[in-house]
């Protein structure tokens, strides 16, 4: 069963990042043994690596995720708004982004103030899209504008995560 929107609501995911949608599909998200649930909070440091995801549908359907930062660089002035973290196309239902083309490599969460949301959303796509365009820069990216140039449709899963800066560790 797919997930209520209500907490991307009042996350302002939907608004900020996305339109109103209906979830369709399934998507588990893990950094190492946090689960990621909408809202939850995941430091940095354990979100260096990608975190494994787990679609849900069939193999004969394909997938687009895309990872954004909707408060880049500052909540409170979010100009960068959104800075986009990961892209991979053509991911296969019933599997995961390492079985779909990655176009922009991931990097994980450095907020440099306040605490980020990092969304992560996923779109059926039509048809396999193969070859993809690397946005020309991380920042201004525009998850909307991005789904209707690949005639992406509306999201069919949405995930998102806190994120702040760590203190700095002390040494001795």
């Amino acid at each position: 069963m797919a997930a209520s929107v209500d907490p991307l609501v009042v996350g302002r995911v939907i608004g900020d990042v996305v339109d109103m949608f209906i979830p369709t599909v399934s998507v588990s998200v893990y950094f190492g043994s946090k689960h990621v649930t909408n809202g939850c909070d995941i430091k940095p440091s354990i979100a260096i690596t990608p975190p494994k995801l787990t679609i849900s549908g069939h193999s004969d359907e394909l997938y687009t995720l895309v990872m954004t930062d909707p408060d880049a660089p500052s909540p409170s002035e979010p100009s960068m708004r959104e800075w986009v973290h990961w892209i991979v196309v053509d991911i296969p239902g019933g599997t995961n982004p390492n079985r779909g083309k990655e176009i922009l490599p991931y990097v994980g969460p450095r907020p440099p103030v306040g605490i980020h949301r990092y969304i992560l959303v996923l779109f059926r796509q039509k048809s396999p899209l193969g070859l993809v365009d690397q946005p020309p820069c991380r920042a201004n990216f525009n998850t909307r504008f991005f789904a209707a140039h690949l005639d992406l449709g509306l999201p069919v899963a949405t995930v998102y995560f806190n994120s702040q800066k760590e203190p700095a560790t002390k040494r001795r």
